[in-house]
């Protein structure tokens, strides 16, 4: 695409925030960047006045073609950015290529006294999790501004109700400043407590407005008193708490580097060698896996684990090119041979294992796909979603292989074909928004979003009315019913085949 070309597509950007994907000539990802005004942020790389510096003068050079996602705010467009180039590793990407995440906040609601911790290593199942947050220090403020609401504990202790020793536990500063009920020392009950960390998790769920208007109630009333500085700590309060709405949802921003596995992977990968009867250890596992929502709308992907771990380097996505309609079996023969052919171009170690998601006919796709490649075929297996059977090429292809849901090896690949679903359909996501989210469409999801906004700032009705609070005590928690979460669906862009 030439420079007139190019430019008069930027024109086209609308004004609203997104993800820009800069390609050169051969569709690979040079660099992801996100903005609050999309046209103007990347027209402001072809300005002749704009000071770019040698390695981005570089890589404008190399640019023969941008696209864009719409985002629907700021904070989706930074978590959108994030988890681009965590995927793709553009070229003249230097930030968030890290294994540094965004925190959460995070609820042990499984615990009888359950614990509210901010944390970037969130459990993987029994705690209720909000984020991720994209402000870090304005989360940790935050969980001290509700701490003084709804007084929960943030120790690590293990408090059972029917310990006898709690009555003569001394609580800490926390409990002497009216911030923790201390359930460590027996001064409030289990339902007492646990009713508090449910009005805290329908309050971070989004029942927020009367916690909101208590606070901005009682800024306005110290001010009229002329108390400044105590209205001041007020503001900041909702300040911090405003802070809470600045986090993605948990669906569509998921961060799989966080969570732990619930296995030992070498346990795993051992006992997966012993099933398959693998010759040498199995070390690099690769997952295959196809996302459809109808037959134009194609995509597949790639995983790769090493030791047992997601490997991201080696993560790679692909546009469907040469099917028609919606045929599986081709699609996975298309990926897997583009895959394969590129190993064998470049010399490249091949996997241990490809582990395929399906059943027989997909795993002859896969091993024809991988023989026309040319390269030397690995241990090939697939694993059908409904009983979890693998089934192995050329032994266990009609009678396929159940293993106990407990089993190491098989926990290894459901693990690896997880993250390949997740991959496939993240990139899916991207494609689909794209495809369906023209500039106008955007303009009106930011009109939207802008009337959201002015709806959450203003106080609502009694915000004005009604006696004040007591000087210097903090309002009460939010009203016992709210609304529960509602589940987004996650979206996103096209980002470019990694492979080709």
């Amino acid at each position: 695409m030439d420079h007139e070309a190019l430019m008069e597509k930027i024109r086209a950007f609308p004004k609203t925030p997104g993800v820009y994907l800069m390609k050169d000539a051969r569709g690979r990802v040079l660099y992801v960047g996100k903005a609050v005004r999309l046209r103007d942020r990347v027209g402001q790389y072809f300005q002749a006045s704009t000071d770019l510096g040698p390695r981005k003068e570089q890589m404008i050079a190399e640019v023969a073609d941008i696209e864009f996602l719409p985002a629907e705010s700021e904070v989706d467009a930074l978590l959108q950015e994030a988890r681009l180039i965590k995927d793709i590793h553009p070229k003249y990407n230097a930030r968030l290529t890290d294994d540094k995440t965004f925190p959460y906040l995070e609820i042990t609601v499984r615990e009888q006294f359950p614990g509210v911790y901010f944390t970037r290593t969130p459990a993987a199942r029994e705690t209720k999790l909000f984020g991720p947050f994209t402000n870090a220090a304005g989360l940790r403020t935050a969980i001290g501004e509700l701490q003084r609401i709804f007084k929960f504990r943030t120790c690590t202790l293990d408090i059972r109700e029917e310990d006898p020793a709690r009555k003569y536990f001394r609580p800490c500063l926390l409990y002497s400043i009216r911030r923790c009920t201390a359930p460590c020392a027996g001064h409030v009950d289990r339902p007492t407590y646990r009713k508090g960390i449910a009005r805290l998790t329908r309050f971070l769920s989004g029942s927020r407005q009367q916690v909101i208007r208590d606070l901005m109630r009682e800024m306005k009333y110290l001010s009229k008193c002329l108390r400044f500085e105590e209205a001041a700590a007020v503001r900041d309060q909702l300040r911090a708490i405003e802070a809470l709405g600045e986090r993605g949802r948990i669906d569509e921003h998921l961060q799989p580097e966080v969570f732990a596995p619930t296995f030992d992977p070498a346990e795993g990968l051992k006992a997966l060698g012993e099933r398959l009867g693998a010759a040498a250890p199995l070390r690099s596992i690769e997952g295959v896996d196809i996302a459809n929502l109808g037959a134009s709308e194609t995509v597949g992907a790639i995983v790769q684990f090493i030791d047992g771990r997601p490997f991201k380097p080696g993560y790679r996505r692909f546009r469907i090119r040469t099917v028609e309609g919606q045929n599986d079996f081709a699609c996975i023969g298309e990926v897997v041979f583009r895959r394969f052919r590129r190993l064998a171009e470049e010399l490249s170690v091949l996997p241990d294992l490809v582990l395929v998601d399906g059943g027989p006919g997909q795993l002859h796709a896969a091993a024809k796909a991988i023989d026309d490649s040319g390269a030397k075929r690995p241990l090939i297996i697939s694993l059908a979603k409904r009983d979890e059977e693998v089934y192995v090429l050329g032994r266990a292809e009609q009678e396929p292989l159940r293993w106990p849901r407990t089993d190491p090896a098989l926990k290894i690949l459901q693990a690896v074909r997880d993250e390949a679903h997740r991959f496939a359909q993240h990139y899916h996501h991207l494609l689909r928004r794209k495809a369906l989210f023209g500039e106008k469409e955007a303009r009106r999801l930011a009109a939207d979003r802008k009337a959201r906004r002015r709806k959450t700032k203003e106080p609502g009705p009694g915000a004005e009315g009604g006696s004040p609070p007591p000087a210097g005590s903090p309002p009460e928690g939010p009203p016992s019913t709210g609304a529960p979460p509602q589940a987004d669906g996650g979206s996103d862009s096209g980002a470019a085949d990694s492979t080709t």
